[in-house]
């Protein structure tokens, strides 16, 4: 299974990617989430709402493919009105520089990320991670009860954040991860 390759997403795989997303999540979620939700997905809705992304520029979305096969995707985008400090690490206000002077990078947040489960320990969601928010500070929501995920973002450098929310779509609570500049 080494023969994927990631590419840009295009107008004419969006549909592909929203079946990959409703697919991945019935394959992870099926003991998480409870089944009228997963059961609940609409791919033509779906397919509106990452194509609305999509044309808008505002989040990468590296695809996944295997042939002509699209196995996995992730979505990120800069947290608006978020930089990092390098040295201090703190947010400060888009635009701004530290208050020493130092240039600012801007913080990275991963939307999602989802491959099929084929496909996993196979090396695609490394490459779309990287793909997606290469190197950057950058922050994801993951579901507190969901330690395959958690183990999987903690060998990407990641770390709990101590922050919590309740995800509004599925009403399961969720913890705030980081990773580090480094």
């Amino acid at each position: 299974m080494s023969n994927w390759r990631v590419a840009p997403l295009t107008a004419n795989r969006v549909t592909e990617l929203a079946a990959c997303h409703i697919a991945s999540w019935r394959e992870a979620y099926d003991e998480l989430v409870p089944a009228h939700i997963l059961d609940g997905f609409d791919l033509e809705r779906s397919a509106i709402n990452w194509e609305r992304r999509r044309a808008a520029g505002t989040h990468r979305l590296p695809i996944a493919l295997a042939g002509d096969c699209l196995i996995g995707f992730a979505a990120a985008t800069d947290a608006p009105g978020r930089r990092d400090e390098a040295s201090a690490g703190h947010a400060i206000p888009s635009g701004r520089q530290s208050s020493a002077g130092r240039s600012t990078s801007p913080v990275a947040e991963l939307e999602a990320l989802y491959v099929r489960s084929a496909w996993h320990g196979t090396g695609v969601a490394d490459a779309l991670i990287e793909a997606a928010a290469p190197g950057s500070p950058c922050t994801l929501w993951v579901f507190a009860d969901y330690p395959r995920a958690q183990a999987f973002y903690r060998r990407h450098g990641f770390a709990d954040t101590g922050d919590r929310r309740t995800d509004p779509f599925t009403l399961l609570p969720e913890q705030l991860w980081r990773r580090e500049p480094g």
